[in-house]
This record gives structure tokens, sequence and C-alpha cells, in this order.
């Protein structure tokens, strides 16, 4: 029996361990399909027990991922999905927890479940599938359509800015936030083992097409005709290079990162920044983050942030335990009618 459970743990999973028999039902060039295959991947190259792991989701097309997983997987309601991720992961550390989330379950109704999952530092690890769009209920402006955007409760184009993920991100003191698009899936792969492997809350934004009503909104950085120039794939260590002759980078001027061409101007690839994705300071991962928003430069792909920082879960075992060191244990009862907080009903 121990050579057979010893056999068990160090068994190699493959990607067809992690899916389910339950016929997939998205829309035919829905980038979730790719998204999905990419979670696949990345569980089988972690080896993680799929009787071990729980994939949470909330409401939307996204949110219909724990169906098509042969692991634990729960459907809850809408913006909730962090909310019970945590909940899981408190009751049962042990679990590999993943949250499948969209750009209005999760930044909509499920806002604050989200900020304060990425403040605490849960280790749970959110995909956020951002195409910009409510797909399920028939295409209405989410809080990621651009200002302007024309959509069914937008007729006239909207007349609001969007939430910026990695801004809430950071702002909530994140410790990892990562960038990917559906099509690439092979980076979109790597990116997630990487999120699975921080020990804390990680965020996995996808840049996703809805084929149906929002089709080619990521186009002008996922086409291939520009995507080398559009976009700047982040490795931590390694210098800041894009284009399609790797002969362009970023560097600081003044306060702000600026795009050139090396051998022109006088930049040489001295003057090129090396990606720090361990800083404690966000201050430059927050610009890296915002590339391609409002400016001229390529958007940025790959581990933005990832920083080490002790997780939710376990400083509240290690907080339970020192307790309990100081202090005979106790019934609930017990602690009840010790405690000097308590009156009689008469």
């Amino acid at each position: 029996m121990e050579t057979a459970t010893a056999e068990k743990i160090q068994a190699k999973y493959t990607q067809k361990d992690y899916k389910s028999e339950v016929n997939v039902r998205w829309c035919p060039g829905c980038g979730d399909f790719a998204i999905l295959s990419c979670v696949h991947k990345a569980m089988a190259e972690l080896n993680i027990h799929p009787h071990e792991t729980v994939v949470v989701s909330g409401i939307g097309c996204s949110s219909r991922l724990p169906y098509y997983m042969n692991t634990y997987g729960f459907h809850g309601i809408h913006g909730r999905a962090a909310a019970i991720a945590t909940g899981v992961k408190v009751s049962n550390p042990n679990l590999n927890v993943w949250v499948a989330t969209g750009d209005g379950d999760s930044l909509a109704i499920g806002g604050n479940h989200f900020i304060h999952t990425v403040r605490r530092n849960v280790d749970i690890n959110i995909i956020l599938f951002n195409n910009k769009i409510y797909g399920l209920t028939k295409g209405q402006y989410s809080p990621t359509s651009d200002r302007g955007f024309v959509s069914k409760s937008s007729p006239f184009g909207t007349v609001e800015d969007p939430f910026r993920p990695s801004e809430l991100c950071f702002g909530a003191r994140g410790t990892f936030f990562a960038r990917a698009i559906d099509v690439d899936m092979k980076n979109t792969t790597e990116i997630m083992v990487a999120a699975a492997r921080h020990k804390g809350t990680s965020v996995v934004e996808v840049l996703q097409n809805c084929i149906i009503f929002n089709d080619g909104i990521h186009n002008k950085i996922a086409d291939r005709a520009w995507k080398a120039e559009k976009t700047i794939m982040l490795k931590h260590g390694e210098k800041m290079i894009f284009g399609l002759e790797n002969n362009r980078g970023i560097v600081l001027d003044g306060w702000n990162l600026k795009a050139v061409t090396i051998g022109e101007e006088g930049y040489t690839m001295d003057d090129i920044l090396v990606h720090d994705a361990s800083s404690t300071d966000n201050a430059l991962h927050i610009k890296l983050s915002l590339m391609g928003y409002d400016n001229d430069l390529p958007v940025a792909l790959g581990v933005i942030r990832s920083v080490d920082s002790p997780s939710y879960e376990a400083e509240y075992e290690n907080q339970i335990a020192e307790v309990q060191k100081k202090a005979a244990k106790k019934s609930f009862t017990d602690f009840l009618m010790s405690s000097s907080h308590i009156w009689e009903m008469k």
C-alpha cells in the first residue's frame, strides 16, 4: 500500500489528466479555448494533483471553465469567485486554488473582493480574462472598456474612463502581476506556471478576444503583422528589448519611460533598462504595466511584478499555532464562558 501511494505521488501528469469529459461550449473562435488549453498545459508542467486542485469561478463566459477541468470546481455567483477561493484556501491551505474570472465579473460587482484578496495576499492564482466587454449578457460595455466605446448599453459611446487591472493590483499592494495574450499560448502557459509557483495572490491578465461582441479588440498587439513592434516580453534579469530585429529598447527619460532605437541618437545597449520583477518598489512596475495605454510605447507582456511576501493563510495558521502554544486547549463553550464579554438572558 505504501509503495502504491509513493508511485501515485511521483506520477507524471499530462495535459489530458486535467481535462474533464464535459463538452466545451464557447463560441467557435473564442479566445477562452486557448486559455483553457494553457491552464491544462500549465498544470501538467507543474505536475499538481488534480484531486488537490480547485478551480473557482463567478459568472460570465470565462466562468464556465471549472466544468472543463478534471479537478474540483466551484461555479459561484457574480463577482464572488475571489471570496469563495479565499475561503477554500484558508480552510485547506494544502489545496492548489485557481480563479477564472472576467473583467466584468471581477472588476465590477466583484471589485471589492478582488482588491481585498490581492491586499491580503492569499495564495491563489487569479486568471483575469479581459475582453473589454460583457459577453454572456450579449455585448454591454465593461469596467475595462475604453472611453467612447460603442456597445448595446452605450450606443453613443461611454463617457467614463476604464479600470486598468494592473493599477488596481498595485494599488492593493499586489505581489504578482503578469499579462499575456490568448493567441500566444507558449508564453501564456509559461506565465501561468510562474504565477502558480508564486506564494501569494497572483494576477494574470489575459487579453482575450470575444469573437461575437468585441472581435479584434486586441488586434493592434495580437496580430503577427505588428506584434513585435507593439509588444515587449519582459523577462526578469534581462534587457527590455523588442522589435522585429530586436533593435529597440526601453530607457528612462527623466521620470518617464521612452522607446528608443539602439544605435541611434546616441543610445547604446548599456542605456537599456534591465527588468527587475522582484523589486519591492512598484513604481517602475506600474509604469511598465501602463505602457501602450495612452502612449506610443509597446504593451508589456510577461511577469511584470513578482515579490516575496508572507501569504495570508500562512500567517493565519502561524497565528493560531502561536496562540495555542500559550493557552490551554478549550472547547468552544469553555472559550465563550471564560470570556469577559458574556451576558445572561432572563
